[in-house]
């Protein structure tokens, strides 16, 4: 078709336009009554004219069905398509034609002469098709409405999987929240889900969000291989721990001249590059949630090496000859059978007046005050257990027990021992090096400890030893926990392979190996803390007129930061003024936000 001439009939952005003039330009009235000056290849022609008024276009009756059934599957032209449609080729009958080109049902196609008719069979998929996305389009708006009305049915349940995704960390985004217009965060799908009753406060969302698994590693372990080991089974050997626990992998023995910390031989069943091993570097750590435990090895490595889980056990057992004053003189490290009794804090406690527990407490006082001399850091803030038994929720508050004090010191001698000992034999371990805290006076109390934590500077894993400030240690290294930790597994497998004559790691696959480690058991961190709040919190919605007593640990002219030690749980609440550092106030639980796990309080009026 030629240029388009002054009262022809042509297609602007596929909508109907008169020409009204022609010079440089094209003068065009569109629908409407409006005008615009456009360059001749902005339109498509439809039809010569003569168009006097777009408004001639008007509806016309003809068989547009007909002639599409005649020509299916065919391509065709506008005109042709209006002659055999309407019985002309008229500014009306191409325009009627050409709005059937735009439905797209019957016919398809980008230019006037150019129209491809689709078959029976294709028009009926195109118009089932359109009808689905129509059907689809108004059961989202309904879905929408009822979300926003806080009121979604059974059959909802599907859909929300959206809002589940983001909540849990699987997805970045949510498409219910976006058609909202509400922020695309985990914290909003959360409390959207709260709030339309998918998700009960029990529905802890933190360890899926960090990626962590849900199931034990789904591994075989070999059998425990044949080799020497020194017997051990006629000293004493205690195993202290939490009551229920369920992983034992060390314990104490003393002779009066040889402090022995036996634990479970982790590496003499799993290899350094093993898929046990492998999948171990991946989980970082074992799980402590409140509502489950999620072991880092294949639940086979307890079983057969947990310690006093079976009459005699088989073990890593640290040899560590003392000073009066507590200096290392000698350093054993052994493969060896042992005997372990296990007992609890709580048991612990009430026998540290027998021997050898009160030998063992002496000792630990001994070791405790060598540290603080070297500049130890000691940090004594309220701590809790919080779990989660057949769906109730127990918060117990953790003493500060001599036992407690007595395992960790020795604990921390081991791991001491362990640093020296590969330190002379120049072997490479995960060591953990930390930088003493800035020399500001950070008060006294519970808000000087606080403020003390926050000083802390972050711990380093170094392949060469260097001091552990926090812990007033030369050098150290984790290595009393390898069925809990893979930095101490790591730790188990260098030492194992140079005492039974093997060939250690290099100290750039020690780091490689580690600092892959840190990263997962960062993640396994952050879940475990954001967990036991988030416990915490659903506590308190079952408690919901809890009182209670908060020291103040950081005073601000608005919202202080305060300590609940019964839940050892920090928070902030609004006072007027400011507060002393350690000041006590009687508080009243307001509400509790589990999204974001913050927990209100306000002070509580006498």
């Amino acid at each position: 078709m030629e240029q388009p001439a002054a009262d022809s009939l042509v297609l602007y952005k596929r909508r109907p336009a008169r020409v009204v003039a022609v010079t440089d330009k094209l003068e065009i009235e569109l629908p409407g009554g409006g005008a615009r000056r456009v360059r001749p290849k902005d339109v498509v022609p439809l039809h010569p004219g003569p168009l006097r008024s777009l408004g001639e276009l008007r509806p016309v009756e003809g068989e547009i069905e007909a002639a599409c059934e005649l020509l299916a599957g065919q391509t065709t032209t506008v005109a042709e398509l209006a002659e055999l449609a309407f019985g002309a080729f008229t500014p009306a009958t191409a325009w009627a034609v050409w709005e059937r080109v735009e439905e797209g049902i019957e016919l398809e196609g980008e230019a006037p002469d150019a129209i491809r008719v689709r078959t029976p069979e294709e028009a009926a998929a195109e118009r089932e098709a359109r009808e689905g996305r129509d059907r689809r389009r108004r059961a989202w708006g309904e879905l929408l409405q009822r979300i926003q009305a806080g009121r979604v049915l059974p059959e909802d349940r599907p859909q929300l999987a959206d809002l589940e995704g983001l909540a849990l960390g699987r997805h970045e985004g949510s498409r219910i929240l976006r058609a909202l217009d509400r922020a695309e965060r985990p914290e909003v799908a959360h409390e959207l889900l709260l709030k339309l009753g998918a998700w009960g406060p029990e529905v802890d969302p933190h360890p899926v969000r960090e990626g962590l698994p849900e199931a034990p590693p789904a591994l075989e372990l070999p059998e425990l291989a044949a080799a020497p080991r020194r017997d051990l089974t006629a000293l004493e050997a205690f195993a202290i721990d939490d009551e229920g626990n369920q992983d034992p992998d060390d314990a104490v023995s003393w002779d009066g001249r040889w402090l022995w910390v036996h634990v479970a031989d982790a590496a003499a069943l799993v290899l350094p590059g093993s898929a046990a091993d492998e999948e171990a570097r991946l989980r970082g750590a074992t799980q402590y949630l409140p509502h489950r435990q999620v072991p880092m090895l294949p639940v086979q490595a307890v079983q057969r090496l947990g310690l006093g889980l079976a009459p005699v056990s088989p073990a890593l057992s640290f040899g560590i000859r003392m000073d009066a004053e507590g200096e290392i003189l000698d350093v054993a490290i052994v493969p060896s059978t042992v005997r372990v009794r296990r007992l609890s804090y709580g048991e612990a406690e009430r026998r540290l007046h027998e021997e050898p527990f009160a030998g063992l407490h002496r000792l630990a006082l001994r070791l405790r005050e060598r540290r603080l001399a070297a500049g130890a850091v000691d940090i004594r803030l309220p701590e809790a257990r919080v779990r989660v038994v057949a769906g109730e929720v127990r918060i117990e508050p953790l003493p500060p027990l001599a036992s407690r004090l007595l395992v960790s010191e020795l604990m921390l001698r081991a791991g001491e021992a362990a640093a020296r000992y590969a330190a002379a034999e120049g072997i490479a371990l995960p060591f953990i090096a930390q930088s003493p805290p800035d020399e500001a006076d950070p008060g006294e109390g519970l808000a000087g400890m606080y403020a003390l934590r926050r000083r802390m500077r972050p711990r380093q894993i170094v392949t060469a030893p260097e001091p552990h400030a926090g812990l007033g240690l030369a050098a150290y290294c984790q290595a009393t926990s390898p069925l809990r930790r893979y930095t101490d597994l790591l730790t188990h497998q260098q030492l194992r392979a140079h005492v039974t004559g093997g060939e250690p790691l290099d100290a750039e696959t020690v780091r490689a190996r580690a600092g892959a480690a840190e990263q997962a058991m960062a993640a396994v961190r952050r879940a475990e803390r954001a967990s036991n709040r988030h416990w915490t919190l659903v506590w308190l919605l079952r408690h919901e007129r809890w009182r209670g007593e908060a020291v103040v640990v950081e005073p601000r002219e608005r919202r202080s930061v305060v300590i609940v030690p019964e839940l050892a749980l920090e928070a902030q609440v609004a006072l007027r003024g400011v507060p002393q550092p350690n000041e006590r106030l009687p508080v009243v639980l307001t509400g509790v936000d589990l999204p974001n796990l913050e927990a209100r309080f306000r002070l509580e009026r006498g």
